[in-house]
């Protein structure tokens, strides 16, 4: 069930000699993980605030719920939505037990609850409790970043989205906080949009994918599917669909059928192996650091549950792209 529905939306910024956003339609799934990707000035932030009212459409509706977004007070959808930025956004003025409670407060929440909740939100982002009382200044930007990503969360929205968060982060710092977004999504299972121009945090964390291009909406698919069947020749290039490795990343070793070995011992304890839930780009890698043509695939049990040959691989790529080829997409 589409719990947001996009239909026909444009934004006309005066003076501009084309729209910003040009008659785009799409609908998100509850609980989906959805990135707007694409070059800088192509709508994606644009689009994104149009959905909780910070621009109002030209033309075209939003359906959140079924309801009609324009038929909602402002204020009372943007309570409704998380909402996470590239720098934060957090008040400098307050401690950040303050900051995460800022819409549970609005909503009249008592303070035992509110209490309870920066605790859990705290405790959820990977921050220690003794930082209740810090303020933003005193924290790292990964830091701050997670305490926006609590904040958003903190009156249980269903709905976040996420303008860039992780953009002004160093490398290191991103990828943990991708890896912990991702995380939190499988635990949580909200419905996020979420803005980036980096096609490797796309891939890394999409449901599915929409892509733009000067306002107007490209393709809107699986990882696995616009990588396999781009769209034309910009997307192609856009997200780098002749890139192989790319493309294994997005497969795990679990979703393959295994050879050999199966409920057999483990390799020896300093041998070479591949656990189920390595993606292949991994496993590839596994392979050609031990020089060997097959490695075992181990599971948590430190049992032999298959294994995994270079012949595999080329064999779930095909397979993959076969799929995608005869229609299968979502």
């Amino acid at each position: 069930m589409s719990i947001i529905v996009v239909e026909n939306l444009v934004k006309q910024f005066p003076g501009e000699p084309r729209p910003a956003v040009a008659g785009v339609s799409f609908g998100v799934d509850e609980g989906a993980f959805v990135v707007l990707l694409g070059p800088s000035g192509c709508g994606k932030t644009t689009l994104l605030k149009m959905l909780n009212r910070l621009y109002e459409p030209s033309d075209g509706r939003i359906l959140i719920g079924g309801e009609d977004a324009r038929a909602i007070p402002a204020t009372a959808l943007r309570r409704r939505i998380g909402y996470v930025i590239q720098h934060t956004g957090l008040f400098p003025h307050m401690r950040i037990e303050q900051n995460i409670a800022v819409v549970p407060r609005l909503l009249g929440w008592e303070r035992p609850r509110i209490s309870a909740r920066v605790d859990e939100l705290l405790e959820l982002v990977g921050l220690p409790l003794a930082y209740r009382t810090r303020y933003p200044r005193q924290l790292s930007g990964g830091e701050q970043q997670r305490v926006g990503l609590a904040r958003a969360l903190a009156a249980d929205p269903a709905i976040m989205l996420m303008d860039e968060p992780f953009g002004a982060l160093d490398a290191i710092t991103r990828a943990r906080l991708q890896d912990e977004l991702a995380g939190i999504q499988r635990q949580l299972r909200k419905t996020i949009l979420f803005v980036t121009h980096d096609v490797d945090e796309a891939l890394r964390l999409a449901d599915k994918i929409i892509v733009l291009r000067d306002g107007a909406l490209l393709q809107y698919d699986t990882p696995l599917h616009i990588l396999a069947r781009p769209h034309d020749a910009f997307v192609r290039r856009l997200v780098g669909a002749d890139d192989l490795l790319r493309r294994l990343s997005l497969m795990h070793v679990r979703d393959l059928p295994l050879g050999r070995s199966v409920g057999s011992p483990a390799a020896p304890s300093d041998g070479a192996r591949i656990a189920p839930g390595d993606d292949l780009r991994a496993a590839l890698a596994a392979l050609l650091g031990a020089s060997a043509a097959s490695l075992p695939v181990v599971d948590e049990q430190g049992c032999a549950v298959g294994q995994l040959s270079f012949d595999d691989l080329r064999a779930a790529v095909a397979a993959a792209t076969q799929r995608t080829g005869d229609g299968e997409s979502g």
